[in-house]
């Protein structure tokens, strides 16, 4: 079963617009944009998400060495299109075993990057201190974009956050010292602007993070 939409800030079930209401409500957030079920991993799903997305999709491109991508979450409805999207993936950790990376792209206020972060949100705010230099530097799109250490996130996870594209950009990865990975200037692609290359995406299990 599909499942239903839910609320990006806190997983909660939400209400779909109706007479008294032109949005998706939540009983703790009030109007939110609704999150849509996780499904498994593919290709399919994944141009589904980029052919819906007001925000960029951003993916490791090409994938780092061993890398796959495990799956794609977005919040948004069929009206507005995609104002969220969350990309998984997985592989080699730069100190052994296993590293996973969220990358998050996300519209002022939609919460989706705080939830995963682990944090109050529905942005970084003072988290980040864009007052000192930042501690990563990733070329999203072909720009050059530094991203800023959140702070007071779970001890389990490295959670960066900066701007890209006029939006919110955030990179959590797990575990904690896998943040050695943004340290090597990631070069990010936006799926809506890929070619069919994508169609070779190696794809892994559904990670859970997606789902947490």
């Amino acid at each position: 079963m599909r499942g239903e939409p839910s609320c990006p800030k806190c997983g909660g079930r939400i209400r779909a617009p109706g007479l008294f209401a032109d949005s998706w409500e939540c009983d703790a957030h009030g109007a939110v944009q609704p999150l849509q079920p996780v499904i498994p991993p593919s290709v399919e799903a994944l141009g589904v998400v980029v052919n819906r997305a007001r925000v960029p999709v951003w993916m490791p491109w090409p994938l780092p060495v061993g890398w796959l991508y495990t799956g794609v979450a977005h919040a948004g409805d069929d009206r507005g299109g995609g104002r969220a999207t969350a990309v998984a993936c997985s592989g080699p950790a730069p100190l052994g075993g296993v590293g996973e990376l969220l990358l998050i792209a996300e519209e002022l206020g939609v919460g989706l990057g705080a939830r995963y972060a682990g944090i109050e949100g529905p942005d970084p705010g003072p988290r980040i201190r864009i007052d000192r230099p930042p501690h990563a530097k990733l070329l999203a799109a072909g720009r050059p974009t530094p991203l800023w250490q959140v702070e007071g996130t779970p001890d389990d996870r490295a959670v960066f956050a900066g701007e890209a594209l006029g939006l919110w950009l955030w990179a959590i990865v797990w575990p904690e010292q896998s943040g050695l990975l943004l340290y090597d200037e990631l070069v990010l692609t936006d799926l809506r602007d890929a070619g069919t290359e994508v169609e070779l995406l190696p794809c892994g299990a559904l990670s859970p993070r997606l789902l947490s």
